[in-house]
Formats: structure tokens, C-alpha cells, sequence
């Protein structure tokens, strides 16, 4: 499958590669992880948050997603590690689908490895972007 550019926020770049540097790491999975984003960011189009297309999954914004295997739609917020609440919907940020989704627009479709094997998950809708709401700092 073609790599898709991915969009970051000039905030999010500078928050996520500090989250990157302060992570106090407690394992294998945790240094895959916080090297996998770190991947993603090198990759990312860097925009300045007020010019940031509405349809792209930004940190915060809450998300429909498809899983292409299951069929199944699901609804979470990404979000950053303190504010992880999977019973609310907010998944970190440092999880595999939260990192999965961040920077895709509506309509992409992303492979993405999660412990069970290879995740396809189709971007349905960005149903709120902070950006979008004039909300730039959070």
C-alpha cells in the first residue's frame, strides 16, 4: 500500500516530540511506540494549526473510524497519555490506533501494526477538530 502524507500541527509537532524526549519509558513496547511516532513526526507535513484542512485527524479531535477486517465503526478522541480514558473514548496518542489515525484526512485508508496483527482502518469522519473550532492550544 502507498504511504499517504500525513498532516501534524506546528502545537502537536512540538508537544508530541516533548512527549517523545520527557516519556519516562517502562519497556519494549513503550520505546516501539514512542519510536514509531517519532517516525510518524520525521514523516508528517508540519501546518500551522490555523491552516490545518478540517478533515484531518489532529490530537483531540474526535474520530469515526471503520475497521476494514471487522466491519465494525468506532468513535474515540486522540488523545494525549494523561488524558487516556478508554471507557470514555479517548485513546492515547502512544496506542497503536490512536497513532494510527493521527494526521490522515476523511476517506484515507490505514494499515497499521496492533499486537494482534495488521489493523485497515478507513478515516469515515472527523467529527470534531479542535483546529476547526478555533481552539489551537490545548
Amino acid at each position: 500500500m502507498e504511504e499517504r502524507k500525513i498532516y501534524v500541527t506546528q502545537s502537536d509537532a512540538k508537544r508530541l516530540r516533548q512527549l517523545i524526549q520527557d516519556y519516562k519509558v517502562g519497556g519494549d513496547h513503550e520505546r516501539i511506540c514512542l519510536k514509531l511516532l517519532a517516525e510518524e513526526l520525521l514523516r508528517a507535513e508540519i501546518v500551522d494549526p490555523q491552516k490545518i484542512p478540517r478533515d484531518v485527524v489532529t490530537m483531540n479531535s474526535l474520530v469515526k473510524f471503520k475497521d476494514m477486517n471487522s466491519g465494525e465503526i468506532y468513535v474515540y478522541s486522540i488523545v494525549y497519555p494523561a488524558a487516556a480514558d478508554f471507557e470514555k473514548g479517548k485513546i492515547s496518542i502512544l496506542a497503536p490506533i490512536g497513532m494510527a489515525l493521527l494526521g490522515y484526512r476523511v476517506g484515507d485508508l490505514v494499515e497499521w501494526p496492533v499486537p494482534a496483527g495488521m489493523r485497515r482502518l478507513k478515516v469515515e469522519e472527523v467529527l470534531f477538530q479542535p483546529e476547526a473550532a478555533g481552539q489551537y492550544e490545548l
